[in-house]
């Protein structure tokens, strides 16, 4: 008999049986999504309806991965791609500026023992992002492709662990 299992933890069990339960980390996870998809070519989009939908799909996708913090940019379209979750946890989403990885990388790299965390980036930020956290697989993320979940692992002596998923 199967026992059902939320998406959402079933990453999580993914992620913490690839890294060694030996190795000490300050995070247990970071999830890392670009924006859903927007409305129009603006500067401060803000989501279209596909995008509204695919926030919603996110909130229930890790609404049971123990999310404990989310990262936005400054922009309407990802704060508006996180607040379906934001609000389903009752997390207030951090805003920092969109092209300052170091910043949310430090911050990333100062949360505590079992934090999970959800950074909301942009298709030019989330290499960038994946980078400062020591991923040395190359991502790039093509104009039309709002479906990818990045999860890292951090670990403090060796490379992180590493998936990419579509959602």
């Amino acid at each position: 008999m199967a026992i059902p299992v939320k998406r959402g933890a079933l990453l999580l069990v993914l992620a913490s049986l690839l890294a060694p339960p030996s190795i000490a980390r300050a995070q247990e996870a970071i999830y890392i999504v670009r924006h859903a998809e927007r409305l129009d070519q603006s500067a401060d989009s803000q989501l279209s309806t596909d995008g509204v939908g695919r926030s919603y799909t996110l909130r229930d996708l890790l609404r049971e991965a123990g999310i404990t913090h989310i990262f936005t940019s400054e922009m309407r379209r990802t704060i508006e791609t996180a607040k379906p979750l934001a609000d389903a946890l009752r997390v207030t989403p951090q805003t920092l500026p969109g092209n300052d990885v170091e910043a949310l990388a430090s911050r990333l790299g100062s949360l505590g023992a079992g934090a999970r965390a959800l950074v909301v980036g942009h298709s030019n930020t989330l290499p960038q992002i994946l980078r400062a956290l020591k991923v040395d697989a190359p991502v790039t993320i093509a104009d039309a492709d709002y479906d990818n979940l990045f999860i890292v692992v951090p670990r403090k002596e060796a490379a992180p662990v590493f998936m990419r998923l579509k959602f």
